[in-house]
């Protein structure tokens, strides 16, 4: 049988992708860069295998890779990114044009050269061992996870907030929403605190009311903020930890400083029905990705 024009190309990678590469290739599309060990821990069970398929995806042009030299030897672990034919396949779902190879490549070089990558590391790292734990725990459940991106889809009149990411937490029938601010250790905290002001704007509005989450660069980050945040007015939930805990577990200290919780613990209200919500859709609360 003769080859027809669909038969190359881009389709002709159609049988060679599994749910499984749809999924990672979705979160990199959203979340931009993710190392293999991030990938490993919430794709696969053994850390050959998913070399291995990341090899294979590699070799399809679906994914691309990158790292760099450490200081004093060695090379840091792969960051991996959609590749060309990834690129491709993503506008392909969401009905936008196809980048080109040059362009393609262009925003990979871009990514690879951020100054603000670490700190994108740091936030998917947070959102990794949710999902981690969600894999390895029946009942818990990372129901959304947004990049600092994909949360501008909530508006409000009275302020604009720019999380570094947001989601949904579920646990024993208990669910929670959140933003986060994740903490590098290099920025100002009287800066970090700043970053309130918006959020209780925010809060006056008719949006959702979630608590912000610092996650913080140390333990003596953590209680210099404190003093910090007990001279702030109320108006939004505060919560800190630092990024040497898991965050599915009780390690989240509230301003008032009455013990750690978990997430699911948090007072969350999703807001009201306006088309600035996105929690609603046609009307009906959605609380999904």
């Amino acid at each position: 049988m003769p080859h027809t024009r669909s038969s190359h190309g881009l389709l002709a990678i159609y049988p060679h992708i599994t749910s499984r590469d749809r999924q990672l290739m979705t979160l990199l599309d959203h979340h931009q860069v993710l190392t293999t060990d991030h990938i490993t821990r919430l794709f696969f069970h053994a850390p050959r295998t998913a070399r291995h398929r990341l090899a294979e995806l590699l070799a399809l042009e679906l994914v691309d890779r990158f790292r760099f030299a450490r200081t004093g030897g060695g090379t840091d672990p792969y960051h991996w990114v959609l590749g060309h034919a990834g690129q491709r396949f993503q506008a392909a779902s969401r009905g936008e044009p196809e980048p080109s190879a040059r362009a393609a490549s262009q925003r990979i070089s871009r990514l690879s050269a951020n100054p603000r990558l670490h700190h994108l590391l740091i936030v998917n790292e947070f959102f990794v061992r949710l999902g981690e734990h969600a894999r390895r725990h029946d009942g818990a459940d990372l129901v959304r996870w947004w990049s600092e991106q994909q949360a501008t889809q909530f508006k409000s009149s009275k302020a604009a907030i720019n999380p570094d990411g947001h989601g949904l937490w579920s646990r024993g029938g208990q669910m929670a929403g959140f933003w986060l601010e994740a903490d590098t250790g290099t920025e100002p905290l009287t800066r970090v605190v700043g970053k309130l002001d918006g959020y209780r704007r925010f809060n006056t509005d008719s949006g959702p009311r979630y608590p912000v989450l610092f996650w913080l660069a140390s333990s003596t980050r953590e209680e210099h903020l404190h003093r910090l945040l007990r001279a702030e007015p109320g108006g939004v939930t505060t919560v800190t930890a630092t990024q040497d805990t898991n965050p599915a577990e009780a390690v989240w200290l509230p301003a008032d400083g009455s013990g750690r919780v978990t997430l699911e613990q948090l007072p969350s209200f999703h807001g009201h029905n306006t088309p600035s919500n996105p929690n609603y859709v046609e009307g009906v609360l959605h609380l999904g990705q």
